[in-house]
């Protein structure tokens, strides 16, 4: 193995990607627009079954268009799951509104409909519902989508699916992603598939879409001039990073089974060790394995994930901690939380870690990290 690092996730071409950059190179398309985003939008949609989508920029501008769409806006209330990344919530902050968090529950470690409830009756009190909730698949694994969306669809509340980690995953025979009203995917260079940096917003509505389109492009209006009624973003694809897009989707089935394998090994190595346990599967679903995530139970093993991570550094393989809640967070810290009993969400994050899931690490090397776990786990 000598001194090469183990990566956690990192980008994994399949080969032809640099054939539709070349292509836009070739036809002289360097601009945000052009055949590449055209056809990386088209696989997408024929991926998912939905029926309209626009690439952008990043998975943080989808969310921050799909709030803005829904009309977010400063004094409003929008509700997101906690345990996540900061990029879920930091759009509900460009807009001026309000996070109020909410804890997950342990069977899918995604947003709580238990603690959902409790926010919405507590709001609802207050004379103030949510204009939207952001709900996380953490991971890869789906949120509990059918009772999540049940209590949304009774206060009549729009659902933003934050899919960031999960493209390829399923929820009951549906894909990741076309549940909400609006779907956001990342393409960050440590998902699943990668543009370098990209993202796309999905919907079922193609209106929304189109309007998705107009604000990603300074929501210039339909004039000869440069005319411009209501605030836009400079969030558009370029048609390069589409290019490496469209590559990139002709293997992300192929990536999920990887990394499902991956994870496959590591439970298979830890099944018979008492207070490791594996991310959980929930029935009917199938979990990308984005990452592959363990919790580590102090009180049986006597050591902490922190411990797990600085050793296994020494060896040059990268671990992380599970996301920090936002509910823990100090530019959060004024922010309204609603658990279960427990504190799930800060419970994961004591006690998580993420180890290697690189598609490109090979089976020796993944052999490695387990000798090494097994080394400091004993």
């Amino acid at each position: 193995m000598g001194n090469q690092k183990i990566h956690l996730s990192s980008p994994h071409m399949g080969g032809t990607e640099e054939k539709y950059v070349q292509e836009a190179f070739d036809t002289n398309w360097i601009a945000p627009l052009g055949n590449n985003v055209n056809e990386f939008e088209k696989q997408v949609k024929s991926y998912t079954g939905i029926r309209a989508a626009c690439a952008l920029s990043s998975g943080t501008a989808g969310i921050h268009i799909a709030l803005d769409l829904l009309g977010v806006k400063q004094g409003d209330i929008v509700f997101c799951s906690s345990l996540t990344f900061i990029a879920s919530a930091n759009p509900i902050l460009y807009l001026g509104a309000e996070p109020v968090f909410i804890d997950s529950d342990l069977e899918s470690w995604n947003m709580s409909p238990i603690a959902l409830e409790k926010a919405f009756k507590a709001y609802e009190k207050k004379g103030q519902l949510p204009k939207a909730v952001v709900i996380v698949n953490l991971y890869g694994q789906s949120a509990k989508m059918d009772e999540l969306m049940a209590i949304c669809d009774k206060y009549e509340v729009a659902v933003v699916e934050d899919a960031a980690e999960s493209l390829g995953s399923k929820y009951k025979g549906r894909m990741s992603g076309t549940f909400g009203k609006f779907g956001i995917f990342s393409f960050n260079g440590n998902k699943i598939i990668t543009t370098s940096g990209g993202g796309m917003i999905i919907s079922d509505d193609k209106e929304l879409i189109k309007k998705s389109l107009k604000k990603a492009t300074q929501s210039r209006d339909q004039a000869k001039h440069y005319q411009h009624s209501e605030v836009g973003y400079n969030y558009r694809l370029s048609n390069i990073s589409a290019g490496i897009g469209r590559g990139q989707m002709e293997v992300l089935n192929q990536r999920v089974e990887q990394k499902r394998t991956i994870f496959n090994r590591y439970a298979k190595a830890f099944e018979n060790i008492g207070g490791i346990e594996p991310m959980p599967e929930m029935e009917n679903t199938l979990h990308n394995r984005w990452l592959s995530v363990f919790t580590i139970g102090s009180s049986e093993l006597d050591i902490r994930p922190s411990e797990i991570i600085e050793y296994l550094a020494k060896f040059h393989i990268e671990t992380r901690p599970v996301w920090k809640p936002m509910h823990m967070q100090p530019l959060f810290e004024d922010c309204a939380y609603f658990s279960e009993d427990e504190d799930n969400a800060k419970c994961l994050f004591e006690n998580g870690i993420c180890l290697p899931s690189d598609t490109k690490m090979t089976e020796g090397e993944q052999i490695s990290v387990i000798n090494r776990m097994l080394e400091v786990l004993k």
